[in-house]
């Protein structure tokens, strides 16, 4: 056969069978396909309407659900109202000192600050100089009591027995003088006092000794008219009235002439002699009184503007209001006394709630320190804040406690009803200025009570109080109860019937959305 004819024949050659099974593969992978490609579209319209939701139905999904009830357990403590506000850490005893009025003697202008030794807070002891004033000593003493006017030798008082007590404690002592009276020993001790400061004290009268001096020569003149009147021969050594002398004398003063020698005396000159002695004794009594009083009220004085008196020691300046060579046109400077106590003021609402010895919770916010105490004054009457410049040397008001019933100022701005708090234990320096937080308890329960939120408690028509407990169910039922002390959004409830409600009960204070609602028993 020829080339060509091979090449025909091989072409025209049936298939293998190996060939027919590929093409069932082929087959079997294209019905494949077609299966799968069906059953995600399924599934993609399955997803489909899960996901894609009508206005209708996003409407509905979205609405609010059924509501449910809000509930808070029932507990068993004692229950506290609180009045919680701020107030300042002070000196229980704060004094400015604006010594006016100061007596530098003769020719003295306006009153200088001459001296000024101390600075804000230095410390202050009793008897210490913390100024001078016009060449003058300003000094401290202890007493409650403030000066409110000159103490001179002759005075008698409290005051005055406050001074004698506090020149004891410096060791200086008033002798014999009773109580309360400016005598002798209290001029020793005054006098000593000045010397040990440096200075000396005014004298109470100030004649330059011109009236005890003249008083002195009364009594000395009486007493010789007296010597003259009881002598036997009469003033000047003159003769006895009425009688003769050797030699022929002539008879004295007042005598009667009678005819012979050694004639006595007549009865008028017997009865001048004696008043003229009657008077001398009784001119010489009073000169004795005079200078008697006189003495008295010679010797040293205590000016009001020369001392100040504080409650406790030791003290501290709080602040310094002068310089040396500075005319004295308010408070020198201010001195605080005593324990720390926190101030505050009170308007109408708090006033009515709080009173003298409620529990109080005094908070550093910045040493994070809380100190329990008790509330020690609240005043009757409002205070105002005092006009610059018009500070009095002491407040009549203070006492070592920070008492005082407050009252309005001179047309200062009106800060309601002064408050003090002092703490059970000393407040520690650090407090001092601080503005703290107080938390005063104005009311509680006696012991402990069941308690439970006030929007639990409502009343029904029937005119009942009642709380809504709630079983752990959910069934709810409603259980009659007497309110009492409320605070702090609680109050505390006593069951009607004894045991129907305990502490863990839950009740209702609101409702809340939740998916279904209890039942109403």
């Amino acid at each position: 056969m020829s080339e060509a004819e091979q090449v025909v024949e091989r072409t025209e050659a049936p298939a293998a069978p190996g060939d027919d099974r590929g093409g069932l593969a082929r087959g079997r992978r294209v019905v494949l396909a077609v299966v799968g490609g069906a059953a995600l579209m399924a599934v993609g319209g399955l997803l489909a309407t899960t996901l894609v939701k009508s206005p209708a139905q996003v409407a509905a999904e979205t609405g609010p659900p059924a509501q449910g009830a809000l509930t808070a357990d029932v507990e068993w403590r004692v229950l506290a109202q609180t009045v919680v506000m701020r107030g300042t850490v002070v000196a229980d005893q704060s004094v400015a000192v604006s010594p006016q009025g100061v007596r530098s003697g003769e020719g003295a202008g306006a009153a200088l600050v001459t001296k000024l030794p101390l600075k804000a807070g230095d410390p202050v002891t009793a008897g210490q100089l913390i100024a001078e004033v016009s060449g003058r000593p300003v000094f401290t003493l202890h007493g409650a009591q403030p000066m409110y006017r000159d103490l001179k030798p002759g005075a008698t008082g409290d005051d005055v027995a406050q001074l004698q007590q506090a020149l004891r404690e410096l060791g200086h002592g008033t002798g014999g003088d009773a109580k309360g009276v400016f005598g002798a020993g209290t001029k020793a001790a005054l006098a000593a006092r000045y010397r040990a400061i440096g200075y000396e004290p005014l004298p109470a009268v100030a004649d330059g000794g011109a009236a005890l001096k003249s008083a002195r020569e009364a009594v000395r003149s009486a007493t010789w008219a007296v010597e003259d009147a009881s002598s036997p021969t009469g003033p000047a050594g003159a003769p006895a009235e009425g009688g003769s002398g050797k030699g022929g004398a002539t008879p004295g003063p007042g005598a009667t002439a009678s005819p012979g020698v050694g004639s006595g005396p007549g009865p008028g000159a017997i009865a001048g002699s004696g008043r003229e002695l009657a008077r001398a004794r009784q001119s010489l009594g009073e000169a004795r009184a005079a200078l008697a009083a006189a003495e008295a009220a010679d010797g040293p004085m205590l000016p009001t503007a020369e001392t100040v008196f504080l409650g406790s020691f030791p003290a501290r300046v709080s602040s310094v209001g002068a310089r040396a060579g500075s005319p004295v046109a308010g408070p020198v400077l201010t001195l605080s006394g005593g324990e720390l106590v926190v101030e505050a003021y009170l308007k109408d609402d708090k006033r009515q709630l709080l009173r003298a010895g409620m529990t109080v919770v005094i908070s550093s916010e910045l040493s994070g320190t809380d100190v329990r105490g008790k509330v020690a004054v609240v005043a009757t009457e409002r205070s105002a804040a005092q006009p610059a410049g018009a500070q009095p040397q002491q407040d009549p008001g203070q006492n070592p406690k920070g008492g005082g019933s407050g009252g309005t100022g001179g047309g200062g701005a009106d800060l309601g009803y002064r408050m003090v708090v002092s703490a059970d234990q000393p407040l520690p320096a650090g407090f001092a200025g601080q503005d703290v937080r107080l938390t005063i308890e104005s009311a509680a329960t006696d012991g402990e009570a069941l308690v439970v939120p006030v929007t639990a408690v409502s009343a029904g028509t029937d005119g009942r109080t009642v709380v809504t407990a709630v079983s752990a169910e959910g069934t709810q039922r409603r259980i009659e109860v007497r309110t009492g002390t409320t605070g702090d959004g609680f109050v505390a409830v006593t069951p009607a019937q004894a045991g129907a409600l305990a502490a863990g009960t839950k009740v209702v204070i609101g409702v809340a959305p939740r998916e279904t609602r209890g039942k109403t028993k």
